[in-house]
């Protein structure tokens, strides 16, 4: 079995290499390639990423290449964690959100838009290179951002083949195993909503509802991602919130902790990976792995612990971040899609949460409106688990949310600038039409580099 990885120069490629490579003895794989267009990128945490494959498994085939046709090749699986533009048009497009006082986070907020003006060209013509050149069944994970207004434009063009990933719904379960100290297995959960825009509202314990007793557990507010939330608004709602609903339930907040911060995400993001790359471009991956290491982790570990601080005004405490290429590992968004693979693989039954479309399980949206909800998996046909009551307040906001990523899909594909406005006016972060031609006009502008046919 063969798996490529596009993308595979990012700053979170060697966890990703960790996670497949631990898991693929056991599913059948042995050949890995990682793939990047970005040559320097690729030259520091490609090899970096390699020489961790090496010393978890060394007869494992791992490849790095620049070179998307000899990667895609007779691939049986491919994941696409790519950023097109960089960093730099990250910084431009939240700023641009900002300079209208508008929330500019890159998937949430009105930056996803622009986002996607660049990711699903990019990947469109991945995907075209894998009907071309893949195996015939061959499965895209996509990872890239903005996942859910990209894999519902995916699914929109004809790549059925595609499903969105994340790794928030699991990690969410795996923070609940640690409350309870039992192993992640133990711990499952419904899920229902779209990409950065879901809930739980059921949480088992060996098949026991703990739910209530979750919401009641104070240490849920402090040592999960749930630290985002006031209890009121929990109690509120009655159900497990994905941390990205910070962005709706205290927009006003998340604008003025960024203005006060100087900074935007983007901006930290920026200037952590400038000067991580900058200190490893002079180090050897291979001879001096265990010094390139150390310099990773001090930078990482700064990405890690500002995560959402900035926006949130809360610095999550997780101690001292440390990478370990024998720790266990608990899969992050490659874990999603290590699950689907088992599944496929061994013809066993499981539950996973994906991004697919609907066919009914979210009553009140389309069947071919792309969720992220609870699947059940079996001989790798997924079916998604109806939500028998998702609640007015849920219901409302996801409503409005898909929305906008149909009409999203609509100018992305038609390269229309109207529908553009469209899909921005509706968004419940801009809601005003004057202020989403004023953003679609930047981002046309801004993307032109990227983008052509825009009319």
């Amino acid at each position: 079995m063969k798996l490529t990885v596009i993308g595979g120069g990012g700053v979170r490629s060697l966890q990703l290499a960790r996670s497949l490579v631990q898991a693929s003895a056991a599913l059948g794989i042995r050949e890995i390639v990682f793939m990047d267009n970005d040559a320097k990128k690729l030259g520091i945490f490609g090899r970096m990423s390699r020489e961790v494959a090496r010393r978890l498994r060394p007869e494992l085939d791992f490849r790095l290449t620049t070179d998307a046709a000899e990667a895609i090749r007779d691939a049986d699986y491919i994941i696409t964690t790519i950023r097109a533009g960089g960093d730099d048009m990250r910084v431009r497009d939240e700023r641009a959100a900002l300079d209208l006082h508008l929330l500019g986070q890159e998937t949430t907020g009105a930056a996803g838009f622009s986002f996607a003006m660049r990711s699903v060209p990019a990947l469109a013509e991945y995907c075209e290179l894998a009907r071309k050149l893949a195996k015939p069944d061959v499965k895209i994970f996509n990872f890239t951002n903005p996942a859910g207004v990209v894999s519902q434009t995916l699914r929109d063009m004809g790549y059925d083949f595609t499903f969105g990933i994340c790794d928030t719904p699991s990690s969410l379960l795996v923070s609940f195993a640690k409350l309870k100290g039992v192993s992640p297995e133990r711990v499952t959960g419904s899920c229902y909503g779209l990409n950065h825009l879901s809930f739980f509202n059921s949480v088992k314990l060996d098949g026991r509802e703990i739910l209530p007793e979750l919401l009641e557990d104070d240490r849920l507010y402090t040592q999960t991602d749930m630290c985002f939330f006031q209890r009121d608004l929990v109690a509120h709602m009655g159900c497990i919130l994905n941390e990205y609903l910070y962005y709706f339930f205290y927009r006003e907040q998340a604008i003025e902790h960024i203005l006060s911060a100087k900074q935007t995400r983007g901006e930290l993001i920026a200037d952590i990976n400038r000067g991580m790359i900058g200190e490893l471009s002079g180090m050897d991956p291979e001879r001096d792995f265990d010094a390139c290491l150390r310099v990773y982790e001090k930078w990482y570990g700064m990405r890690e612990g500002a995560y959402m601080a900035n926006e949130t005004g809360t610095r999550r405490d997780r101690g001292a971040w440390r990478f370990d290429p024998f720790a266990p590992d608990d899969g992050g968004y490659a874990g999603v899609a290590l699950k689907y693979i088992r599944a496929r693989v061994t013809g066993e039954r499981l539950s996973m949460t994906l991004c697919v479309p609907n066919n009914g399980a979210i009553p009140g949206l389309k069947d071919t409106d792309v969720v992220e909800v609870s699947c059940d998996l079996e001989n790798g046909a997924f079916t998604p688990q109806r939500v028998e009551d998702p609640g007015e307040l849920q219901m409302e906001l996801i409503r409005r949310v898909k929305l906008y990523e149909r009409y999203a899909s609509e100018a992305l594909r038609t390269k229309s600038i109207s529908k553009a406005v469209e899909c921005l006016m509706v968004h419940p972060l801009v809601n005003s039409w004057s202020l989403a031609k004023r953003l679609v006009e930047t981002y046309v502008e801004s993307n032109r580099e990227f983008t052509r046919g825009w009319h």
